[in-house]
């Protein structure tokens, strides 16, 4: 009779399946932790993101706030902003551009060393999660399949053990039987022995499967299971460790530009120390003095006496009854009259009393050199006026009439290039006439010559009112003055339209009103006022790197190695004037020579 294997309960595991149940409850709360850390890792991305956007929508607010206030071009504003205290406004303006500028940096570091290596690593993150976690699942799968297979061959050797004991019962009983025959108990005893082979056979692999299932048990729990969660942990540690290092980088991002934020502070701070108040009042008193000398002392008037009251010329009203005026203080200035001091218009206002005759000068508009006589002149509107600017007082009218002849020395200038740059084309024109024909610029070119000669005359005319007012001025330092760069003017006379002052025999002064006159410019033939042009200067020097036949006028021929002055660079049409002496001068083309500018030089570059 075969019987079970009697094994100590003591040392057998505990039931697989509770551990699988168990250790599957472990795995879960892996994968919710695991998964939680991922969500962490994300919702830091999302953070850095929208500082990121949140930086790039600062820096362009910075930006169009820095383009809102700076100066406009060819504005009114423009003129304001010579003063220091607006020069340090447009620096500081300019410095919180460079300060957005940082800020876009910050957003670019943060997006491309955080947003963008986070991104990667939480994709790579997430595969290696689902790969562990799949191999811990599989496992689980396997121990499980071992375990059914086990209980499998147990419960097979269970049954036939048992029938093995009944088919020895029945054997037994058949042979104790007298009346059963001979042939039924041996095919008893051959049913028990056949039972019991099977028996065995069951015994044999059960315990065959049951050395396989412990060895299988032994390397899930002590193996592969440990390796699995030993990668889980190292996953999850590496996160953790990627996650304080992002915060650190997030950090140091912003650390990188405090020293270039710093600077742009320095900068702004520099332009506020350099406000100077005494030079924005002197800006200030040079843009409104008038020009105007002060007036005299009012001279002491004696009722006591019946006599004929006289007035002064330093008074604030002039006499013309008969022409002449005592002289009260022979140390004033003789041949000027106070602009605001009115004509006598009738020998009634001859008797003005004198308290009439100060409220007048109270209400009067002098434009003095201090602060204290700028009240009304500071109210000055320079709006639209007469051409000449008649309207100003004459240190205002000299400064614009001066403005407006360099203005139009520019314009002559630029009309001047086009029409060299459209000679220079026409001659290319007509050495390949492939490329263009000649005469579609005569058109153009004689427009220019039109504008020119107009400007020109415009330029007479304005220097011809500059000149008048120049010699209505009081004795002052003369600054020198631009000239056209075409012309200079011949022999300029200045024709006073105020009225002039005449010392008569006994000392007094009369005035006599003369009718405003304009100045005439004599008139000038331009090829006399082109030979007399000054020569340029020179802004370097050139090489020669092959030899050029000039045999176009306005070209000059020069030779290989040849070393000669640049007197006026290439303006973009390939040509470039040199000069040998004071005699020969001329265009080269460009390539043909290599230029070495003067570093002082105003626009000057080195270029071959």
């Amino acid at each position: 009779m075969v019987s079970l294997p009697h094994q100590d309960p003591h040392s057998l595991p505990s039931p697989p399946c509770l551990c699988c149940r168990k250790q599957k409850d472990q795995f879960d709360n892996l994968e919710k932790h695991t998964q939680w850390g991922i969500d962490v890792l994300e919702k830091y991305i999302k953070f850095v993101k929208e500082r990121t956007e949140i930086e790039l929508s600062y820096a362009k607010q910075l930006r169009n706030l820095s383009k809102k206030y700076q100066p406009k071009k060819n504005s009114k504003e423009e003129e304001e902003y010579r003063y220091t205290s607006t020069r340090a406004f447009v620096a500081t303006l300019n410095e919180m551009n460079d300060y957005a500028g940082q800020h876009e940096v910050i957003s670019e570091n943060m997006t491309s060393l955080i947003t963008g290596e986070l991104s990667r690593y939480v994709q790579e993150l997430k595969q290696e999660r689902k790969s562990h976690f799949h191999d811990g699942r599989k496992a689980q799968q396997h121990i499980e399949t071992c375990w059914k297979q086990l209980e499998a061959s147990k419960r097979r050797f269970e049954r036939d053990c048992k029938e093995a004991d009944r088919a020895q019962q029945y054997f037994e009983k058949m042979d104790a039987d007298i009346n059963v025959t001979k042939a039924d108990v041996e095919k008893a005893r051959q049913q028990a022995q056949l039972r019991h082979q099977m028996a065995e056979d069951s015994k044999a692999e059960y315990s065959s499967t049951l050395q396989k299932f412990n060895s299988e048990q032994h390397d899930h729990y002590y193996t592969h299971i440990p390796n699995i969660f030993q990668k889980i942990q190292e996953m999850e540690e590496r996160r953790i460790v990627r996650i304080g290092e992002s915060m650190k980088t997030f950090a140091e991002v912003d650390r990188q530009v405090i020293p270039i934020i710093g600077k742009c502070l320095d900068e702004i701070t520099k332009a506020a120390e350099s406000v100077d108040h005494k030079n924005d009042s002197q800006l200030v008193i040079e843009a409104y003095k008038s020009g105007f000398e002060p007036p005299g002392d009012v001279d002491f008037e004696d009722f006591t006496q019946p006599m004929k009251r006289t007035i002064s010329e330093s008074s604030l009203s002039n006499s013309r009854g008969d022409g002449r005026s005592e002289p009260k203080f022979g140390s004033k200035s003789k041949g000027k009259l106070w602009p605001f001091i009115k004509k006598n218009k009738s020998p009634k206002q001859q008797k003005e009393p004198l308290s009439h005759r100060f409220n007048e000068f109270m209400t009067s508009k002098p434009k003095i050199h201090c602060f204290r006589s700028l009240k009304r002149g500071l109210s000055l509107k320079l709006g639209a006026g007469p051409e000449d600017f008649s309207n100003l007082p004459p240190e205002q009218r000299r400064k614009k009439l001066q403005q407006k002849v360099d203005e139009l020395n520019r314009d002559i200038q630029k009309e001047m290039d086009q029409r060299d740059a459209l000679t220079k084309m026409k001659d290319v024109y007509i050495k390949n006439p492939q490329m263009g024909d000649a005469a579609s610029v005569d058109q153009r070119l004689a427009e220019l010559g039109q504008n020119i000669e107009k400007l020109r005359l415009e330029v007479q005319k304005f220097e011809g009112w500059l000149a008048e007012v120049e010699g209505r001025l009081p004795a002052r330092t003369e600054q020198p003055r631009r000239q056209s760069g075409l012309y200079e003017a011949q022999n300029p006379s200045a024709v006073n339209s105020c009225a002039q002052d005449r010392e008569s025999p006994d000392g007094s002064y009369t005035e006599e009103q003369s009718q405003e006159t304009g100045m005439k410019v004599p008139a000038t033939d331009f090829d006399d006022e082109f030979d007399d042009e000054e020569p340029l200067p020179t802004i370097g020097t050139c090489k020669a790197l092959y030899t050029f036949e000039g045999q176009n006028e306005g070209t000059i021929s020069v030779a290989e190695g040849e070393m000669l002055y640049v007197i006026e660079e290439d303006k973009g049409d390939g040509w470039t004037r040199i000069r040998r002496n004071e005699d020969e001068e001329g265009y080269v083309p460009t390539s043909y020579v290599e230029v070495y500018l003067d570093k002082n030089a105003k626009g000057a570059m080195t270029y071959i």
